[in-house]
């Protein structure tokens, strides 16, 4: 197992989600130490959504885990192989069942968001170490949401405090989780 993803991931979930309030969700689990790091020594994209199913299955049967970032630590650097990834993730979810108990966030070191930019800062809302499913439990999210005021201004906020800060702020910060 390659600690140093693991430890690469809970800095950028510490220093970027948490600090700068990306997920406001976020902090709780961190403080309970319920997200589980797991990684995928995956390379293809059928090894990559069995992991993801397996991840959904230890879910259901680790109920103290609120959440799961499944971690590709040697694959998917491509972010275009790893949309593919994404797509076929999201349908295996439903075909197995588990659309409405799980949904998948995913980020990735060189995430672009459809019609942008991809030197816009915005783009590090979703930008991360290693390329990253994020498997969260539909119920705790609706729990969440339906607690927290304007939820639906979570990613406008998130997009203006990128944009604020600039690309190069956020190069700096996504590169120093790795080297710590």
């Amino acid at each position: 197992m390659n600690s140093d993803a693991i430890s690469a991931m809970k800095n950028w979930v510490s220093s970027v989600i948490v600090k700068y309030n990306f997920c406001p969700f976020a902090r709780k689990e961190v403080e309970n130490n319920t997200i589980h790091y797991e990684l995928s020594d995956a390379l293809t994209i059928e090894d990559a959504v069995l992991a993801m199913i397996e991840s959904c299955i230890a879910l259901d049967s680790h109920p103290e885990r609120e959440t799961t970032l499944l971690i590709f630590n040697n694959g998917f650097h491509d972010f275009d192989a790893f949309l593919d990834l994404v797509d076929l993730a999201n349908a295996l979810l439903a075909a197995q069942g588990y659309e409405g108990k799980y949904q998948i966030a995913n980020f990735h070191p060189d995430y672009v968001f459809a019609d942008s930019d991809e030197n816009d800062p915005a783009n590090y809302t979703n930008r991360a170490p290693y390329p990253t499913l994020h498997l969260i439990r539909e119920d705790s999210m609706a729990q969440a949401l339906a607690t927290y005021d304007d939820s639906e201004q979570i990613p406008e906020n998130n997009i203006r405090l990128a944009r604020r800060k600039g690309e190069a702020f956020w190069q700096q910060l996504l590169s120093s989780c790795k080297s710590h």
